[in-house]
């Protein structure tokens, strides 16, 4: 197992597929120090912080569909169906 971002990530082969990227140069430096210091490759690196993202992104899609489901199935919030106030009333000091 690796981790990164305190994720655990199964090392598993995947099929792959070579991408371009346009990176800026000082942003490159940088990122083949970081791979170095953590002994992995650019492209190591890179797919690992895309996982992350992704994940991240699959969870937080979740958890919206699931807030949303939870919204529609609440009918009335204790209400009884009728509003009994006004924006005047909830203002009023």
């Amino acid at each position: 197992m690796c981790h990164t971002a305190g994720v655990e990530h199964a090392e598993v082969p995947l099929d792959t597929q070579n991408i371009a990227l346009s990176i800026p140069t000082k942003i490159l430096k940088r990122i083949k120090v970081i791979a170095a210091r953590r002994g992995v490759s650019v492209s190591g690196l890179l797919t690992r912080l895309l996982e992350d993202f992704a994940l991240r992104e699959e969870g937080y899609r979740q958890a919206m569909e699931d807030h949303l489901a939870t919204l529609k199935s609440i009918s009335e919030l204790g209400t009884g169906g009728v509003i009994r106030w006004n924006r005047e009333k909830l203002h009023e000091r």
